[in-house]
């Protein structure tokens, strides 16, 4: 049975598709998850894998002195990575990027242990780019980010199982919502986006009318706003129920959740963040417009809010876009590398 260490965090964005990877795998392969003390503990220690931390810092967008001691902590990691890599001999460490995902990496290489990453959005991220050349392979979610490695390979994105179980019906139950409208769903990530949430709740009174609102505020977000059709929520664990209760989605652009609405078919209106973001947000929502799979505001125009809602619900071209997407899950794609290169690699190392 190989051994595989999952790395990837620094946002649940980097842990959530690892875990969609480890539960294919989960009963025929030995897996462990490196990371820092961030999101990926708490999630990976809910699924109950174990779990080995590292104090990676992270870059911080801005110029600061704290970015000064970096080079020093990371270093620091890489040693705390090395260790942990020695003791236990994964037979391959899979990489989902992010700042937590380097150590274990370069870690790995050091030490001849083969190492995979793969990378969701449209330009690579800066862990991606610094291990990449010693990577086996670099698998992607598009083409076109595969098109600039020499050992890229695009594969799709990896997507949780669960989500294509959700009943409309049992999600309408859930929400306490009675179906005579449709259902607008609004995404902010897992920390909530402040300029959604205000948008949504300042246009209340339009929206309303026309749409059911299940918000997504994110933690410690909520408000004590009482209206007929609106329900929020922090945050939902089980997410099928509430995409296939929807009819229509506004949310931000990471690439995660660009990837679930395409293989959903959902309507999406998306607010890239820009802010503090490297612009992968905007690249991405803009691959997906270019070929009429969704349509995009820019959060300086979400005064328009109501009048862009309207006109995603009436847009009967992208409803049929979205029908023939050629967009697919590569979640079982990615494992089958993943096992057949450590697999490999036991067999090398027993021989």
């Amino acid at each position: 049975m190989a051994y595989i260490l999952f790395t990837g965090g620094g946002s649940a964005g980097h842990v959530v598709p690892n875990l969609a990877i480890m539960q294919l795998l989960r009963t025929t392969h030995k897996l462990a998850y490196l990371g820092t003390g961030g999101i990926e503990e708490r999630l990976v220690g809910q699924e109950g894998y174990p779990f080995f931390r590292v104090d990676c810092p992270k870059l911080i967008r801005s110029a600061t002195p704290k970015n000064l001691l970096i080079p020093f902590r990371l270093a620091k990691a890489c040693r705390e990575a090395k260790a942990i890599l020695r003791r236990e001999r994964p037979d391959l460490v899979f990489s989902k990027g992010g700042y937590a995902s380097f150590p274990a990496a370069k870690a790995a290489q050091s030490l001849g242990i083969p190492v995979l990453t793969h990378e969701s959005d449209l330009t690579a991220g800066l862990c991606t780019r610094l291990i990449a050349g010693k990577c086996q392979t670099v698998l992607t979610s598009f083409p076109e980010t595969a098109a600039r490695f020499r050992n890229g390979i695009c594969v799709g994105p990896p997507v949780r199982r669960e989500l294509f179980s959700g009943d409309r019906a049992r999600g309408l139950k859930k929400y306490r919502l009675d179906g005579n409208k449709p259902v607008l769903l609004v995404l902010g990530g897992g920390s909530g986006s402040r300029a959604l949430n205000e948008a949504v709740r300042r246009n209340l009174g339009r929206l309303l009318p026309k749409f059911d609102v299940l918000h997504l505020c994110g933690k410690g977000n909520l408000l004590p706003v009482q209206a007929s059709g609106y329900v929020q929520t922090e945050y939902e664990n089980d997410m099928s129920d509430a995409y296939a209760c929807a009819d229509a989605v506004l949310s931000r652009a990471g690439s995660n959740t660009l990837f679930e609405l395409m293989l959903l078919r959902k309507r999406a209106l998306l607010v890239p963040l820009m802010r503090g973001s490297r612009g992968d947000q905007a690249e991405n929502a803009e691959y997906f417009r270019r070929k009429g799979l969704c349509r995009v505001l820019p959060e300086t125009e979400l005064a328009r809010l109501p009048e862009a809602l309207s006109a995603l619900l009436c847009d009967d071209g992208l409803r049929d876009a979205l029908i023939s997407s050629p967009v697919r899950d590569g979640t079982e794609n990615i494992a089958r590398r993943i096992v057949g290169t450590a697999e490999a690699h036991s067999r090398g190392t027993r021989s």
